[in-house]
């Protein structure tokens, strides 16, 4: 067996290389899809290929601002795991590298059932790359992208979840800074759980009006971010307010053509009231939001914890009906969708056969016996 780091000819049933000590695969897996990420490039991670000799590429799961996102399979843990390779002109960044280590250390102490964990920061050849938690669901931007919007109860508890996530972040003197549904995955229970602590911070550029740099999506950044100022907890909330917004509404509070437009809206217009968009909308909860989205920080949730007791008190108060419609049953997966669809069809395929059945019982009858054949049309149609 050839190891795919060193290429040295190890026994046929030897686990570690014998040179280098690396995993071998299995004698039950294909050997030939096994190759060198160092000779194919990251361009050609299909499926099938072992990237730094450990983690075996599933499929690819997307694209974003940092690079890459895989799901794979660590060969070493023997768990699924989601590896994030950074593109080349931030891993060419010494001190962005250097930084990106101190976040993710900070980031890693993060331990909550909605908050996505961070896992290590590793360079293979020229390639800078990240591993952390693999949650098998879809983001909220996707479900919002499906839905439109979310009925109250379960746009009520997501947004709960994730205040129970920021709660602790927060706790730890971490502000997640670029909070927004495409940062947010919603597993196939339809549980919320929090993406990307600690890399927004890394994704500096210069700022929108010139002074310190802006950090975030411009339809969810607080008026402090748009002015290049340092944030805070309090963007989170105001962050959290703008999804809750969408959630309920189907809508961001502020659209533009480009992302300054957005950007100087964010920082000196008023929302729209949700309740005028969508007035099915609680009294209660439409203050929540608004109190969220205030341009002055001071007027916001000062904590995820006050603005937890509020989101309690309304979720309290909703019909036990509203409160189960939870997002379990609006998550998607290929397992989920491959059995609704053939449950779907058992029915006119079931009805198909025995009219098959029928016609060749029609073809291949005797003629004379017309009562036998007329007693097999009923059965059939039956």
């Amino acid at each position: 067996m050839k190891c795919p780091k060193c290429e040295t000819i190890n026994p046929p049933d030897s686990k570690f290389c014998k040179e280098c000590a690396t995993p071998l695969p299995s004698g039950a897996q294909d050997k030939s899809s096994f190759t060198r990420t160092l000779e194919t490039g990251t361009d050609e991670l299909t499926r099938g290929t072992v990237f730094a000799s450990r983690y075996e590429i599933i499929e690819e799961l997307g694209t974003g601002g940092m690079g890459r996102v895989y799901r794979v399979h660590d060969i070493q843990l023997n768990e699924e795991v989601a590896l994030k390779l950074i593109k080349p002109e931030i891993a060419a960044e010494k001190r962005v590298v250097e930084r990106f280590r101190n976040e993710l250390r900070t980031a890693r102490k993060i331990t909550h059932k909605n908050v996505c964990r961070m896992h290590d920061l590793h360079e293979e050849g020229k390639t800078l790359y990240l591993t952390m938690e693999y949650v098998r669901g879809e983001d909220l931007k996707s479900l919002l992208h499906r839905m439109k919007s979310l009925t109250i109860g379960a746009a009520i508890s997501t947004a709960r979840q994730i205040a129970e996530g920021l709660d602790e972040a927060h706790k730890l003197g971490i502000v997640h800074r670029d909070l927004k549904p495409g940062n947010i995955m919603i597993d196939k229970d339809g549980n919320a759980k929090i993406m990307d602590f600690g890399i927004a911070r890394v994704r500096q550029e210069k700022g929108i009006t010139g002074e310190g740099a802006v950090i975030g999506t411009p339809e969810y950044m607080s008026p402090e971010q748009v002015e290049g100022k340092e944030a805070d907890q309090r963007s989170d909330m105001y962050a959290l307010g703008v999804i809750l917004y969408e959630m309920v509404t189907g809508r961001v509070p502020f659209e533009g053509g480009t992302p300054f437009s957005v950007a100087l809206r964010q920082k000196s217009e008023t929302p729209v009231n949700p309740r005028t968009l969508s007035p099915q909308i609680p009294q209660s909860l439409s203050s929540l939001i608004l109190r969220c989205l205030e341009k002055s920080r001071e007027k916001r949730y000062q904590s995820a914890a006050e603005m937890l007791g509020d989101l309690r008190k309304i979720e309290d108060g909703l019909p036990t009906t509203e409160k189960l419609r939870s997002l379990k049953r609006f998550s998607t997966s290929r397992e989920i969708t491959v059995k609704f669809n053939l449950k779907k069809l058992s029915i006119p395929a079931a009805g198909l056969i025995v009219l098959i059945i029928a016609a060749a019982v029609l073809l291949l009858w005797p003629r004379h016996k017309k009562s036998g054949l007329a007693g097999v049309w009923i059965a059939a149609r039956f």
